[in-house]
């Protein structure tokens, strides 16, 4: 076998020896120990305060090589069907992977149904979408790639555009261990690079570190944030802390929050039938909030003040509205949340300390290759 390899190798460019080895290696059933010696395994790097609780694929395990091609995707405009938009058009790093709009405009110049959602911390993520519709990364990245109105572009033509480029093959080589694309690889890909798009560093964590003091106001913010309104106690709260409370600032949560008496988007309902969904929505990440407006499914709000007095003053009721935000006020016996101007003041001070601008300006998130993206 080692003399085998070595006549194989002999004089042969470098992709095609990654396809000679691999050929090898499944004849002899022998492709998982092949992967572990060619791609390096990429170890993720996270506070330890986040905690594990998160699934990778034992079929799709992280690797260096696999998350530099997933990159490359990221930004690859090959990928829609009139080679005009990328992944990134959508999810922009300067603006936390969103795009500063309500809804998107997708490759054949229609916009999207729901507002794109920040890509911050999806390792944590079991559900997602806006209904929770899909249950992992890879099975997340088939519909934005294939829906006609945003990418457009079937996964079979994918593969073969990348299979007729330079570029891809030898990189497909060295992840996956083939020079042929496969749609099932792209999609690996692009999860393993994102499974990456990991914020962490706010002041917000640094506090929780020790290593950030907050301004009064920011620590006024935080403690409304955190705390549930208690009139006979004396305490006040702004309530937030039941769907974004804990480090990540989410929960794996779906709630109808009151936008609407009557929903024109049924949300989560759609996707599982139960008209106890109605109305509910997954409950987004708060991490980089103040760069990912507008807010909301449908980008209705385009401040977050407009949040706050929707949240303070303006709940819908509904037969599934959330049990967190009834009757819920700091005034005792009254219907709304009843916050003054100087708290939600202090609540925004509070959010801004969720910015991470380590997250959108890291490099290793950027397109490598610019001038072929332009």
């Amino acid at each position: 076998m080692k003399n085998f390899l070595k006549t194989v190798l002999t004089n042969r460019p470098g992709w095609l020896k990654v396809s000679l080895v691999c050929a090898v290696f499944i004849s002899c059933g022998l492709i998982q120990s092949f992967r572990a010696k060619n791609a390096e395994p990429y170890v993720l790097q996270y506070p330890a305060n986040f905690g594990s609780r998160f699934v990778i694929p034992e079929g799709n395990p992280i690797t260096k090589e696999g998350i530099y091609l997933g990159r490359l995707l990221f930004y690859e405009k090959a990928l829609s069907a009139n080679n005009n938009i990328s992944c990134e058009s959508c999810h922009q790093q300067k603006l936390a992977f969103t795009d500063g709009k309500a809804f998107s405009t997708g490759t054949d110049g229609s916009l999207t149904a729901r507002n794109s959602m920040s890509l911050a911390n999806l390792l944590w993520v079991r559900n997602f979408f806006w209904d929770g519709r899909s249950p992992g990364l890879e099975d997340q990245a088939k519909f934005p790639l294939t829906d006609p109105h945003e990418m457009g572009q079937p996964l079979s033509e994918s593969a073969r555009k990348l299979n007729n480029t330079t570029l891809y093959p030898p990189l497909f080589a060295k992840a996956f261990c083939s020079s042929v694309i496969t749609e099932d690889q792209i999609l690996k890909a692009l999860s393993q690079f994102e499974r990456t798009l990991i914020s962490a560093g706010s002041n917000y964590d640094r506090y929780l570190a020790g290593n950030y003091q907050p301004t009064a106001q920011q620590f006024r913010g935080m403690q409304l944030f955190e705390s549930g309104p208690d009139p006979k106690s004396g305490i006040r709260g702004a309530n937030c802390g039941h769907c974004h409370g804990g480090v990540k600032t989410f929960k794996e949560l779906f709630h109808n929050n009151g936008l609407d008496s009557v929903a024109t988007d049924i949300g989560r309902e759609q996707f599982t039938g139960q008209s106890t969904d109605r109305a509910r929505f997954r409950v987004p990440t708060l991490r980089n909030i103040m760069l990912t407006a507008p807010y909301m499914h449908d980008g209705r709000f385009s401040t977050i003040e407009q949040v706050l007095d929707h949240y303070n003053a303006h709940i819908q009721q509904s037969p599934t509205l959330s049990a967190f935000l009834q009757d819920i006020s700091n005034d005792p016996g009254g219907k709304n949340l009843a916050l003054t101007k100087d708290e939600k003041a202090d609540l925004t001070a509070f959010l801004g300390m969720l910015t991470d601008s380590l997250f959108t300006t890291n490099p290793a998130f950027s397109n490598p290759h610019p001038v072929l993206n332009p």
